[in-house]
């Protein structure tokens, strides 16, 4: 999610500051919200939403393609 568009301004880190990185639902109290979610069920969870606000698939599809490439999940 464009941090930007996130209600809250960023997810919090364990100090109660913004994160810069992760957004609000993704990432508070400097944890993970779903910390076990694979990259794929984050791709299905992104195009879910995209799709309710009438994004069509095709472009769901390829905007969650760079989803993987995120810090989350880079090791």
């Amino acid at each position: 999610m464009p941090m930007k568009k996130d209600p809250q301004g960023g997810g919090t880190n364990s100090d109660g500051t913004r994160s810069a990185m992760y957004c609000s639902y993704c990432y508070q109290n400097g944890a993970f919200a779903a910390p076990n979610m694979t990259v794929a069920e984050m791709q299905e969870l992104v195009k879910g939403k995209l799709k309710e606000m009438k994004i069509p698939g095709f472009l769901a599809g390829l905007m969650t393609k760079s989803i993987p490439k995120l810090a989350r999940w880079k090791k």
